[in-house]
């Protein structure tokens, strides 16, 4: 079930809100089988820039490519079936079933063929009971409801997975395991995954590469360990200065103890 992830090209891509400019000239390049964080304060334009890559908000110009081909080149919704999208408030239909979240997808696309086959690899892929497959949303607890959300967004095979804060409304511990979870899935699936997060120790886990984004543009971009380091300048040092700072309060409680 491997699959092959894509590459990312952003050329001088900008978006504008009346006179805000939320994403300012960003060029970038993003390699295949990437997990890259995307970090900043809010309103920095991170959100706005993921969702350009699926069109749900347009560029006011430059040029954003996924693979070979340019996104406006490719009708919105037949791009955005070749794209897993996950984001914070999981957004099930609260009238339809586990099973049916999950391959309303591919209901879309026409694909009638082996969907109950299909629900079943994708539990078992997110480490769910099968037998969940014919519950409702609301019987599930939010940790569980966030792994539907994943099934959901793999189940049309995309390449590239889209992550907006998907973890944020989730407790610590639920919160750490599914970082745990994605991470191998990404890996064992070969994707191109984009990830913007708040949590900068999230990011330092989970990416094997983090841009900070500032107004609009962005002002680092670099390996964990880079970042750690301390010498990318002050927007990503003020981020992670507050993981480091949390690590060090932790040992001093544990050495008063």
């Amino acid at each position: 079930m491997r699959v092959s992830g894509p590459s990312i090209s952003l050329d001088k891509v900008s978006r504008d809100y009346g006179t805000v400019r939320a994403v300012d000239s960003v060029s970038l390049e993003i390699a295949a089988g990437s997990l890259v964080a995307l970090v900043g304060l809010s309103g920095s334009g991170k959100s706005t820039l993921l969702k350009m890559i699926n069109r749900l908000v347009e560029p006011t110009s430059g040029t954003i490519r996924i693979g070979d081909a340019a996104v406006d080149s490719i009708d919105a919704h037949i791009l955005r079936r070749r794209i897993g999208y996950v984001f914070q408030n999981i957004g099930l239909f609260p009238h339809m079933t586990i099973a049916r979240n999950i391959v309303i997808g591919l209901e879309l696309a026409g694909e009638a063929e082996g969907r109950a086959a299909r629900v079943g690899e994708l539990l078992d892929l997110v480490e769910l009971p099968r037998d969940m497959a014919s519950r409702m949303p609301d019987q599930l607890s939010g940790g569980q409801q966030q792994r539907v959300g994943v099934a959901r967004a793999l189940a049309t095979r995309p390449g590239l997975m889209l992550m907006d804060e998907p973890f944020g409304a989730l407790d610590p511990v639920t919160r750490d395991n599914l970082t745990d979870q994605y991470k191998a899935l990404h890996e064992k699936l070969g994707l191109t995954t984009i990830l913007v997060t708040h949590d900068m120790a999230e990011a330092l886990y989970l990416a094997d590469r983090i841009l900070v984004m500032e107004g609009g543009q962005i002002r680092a971009d670099a390996t964990p360990a880079e970042l750690l380091s301390g010498n990318v300048g002050e927007e990503a040092e003020a981020l992670v200065a507050i993981p480091r700072a949390q690590a060090a309060h932790l040992i001093a409680l544990g050495k008063s103890s």
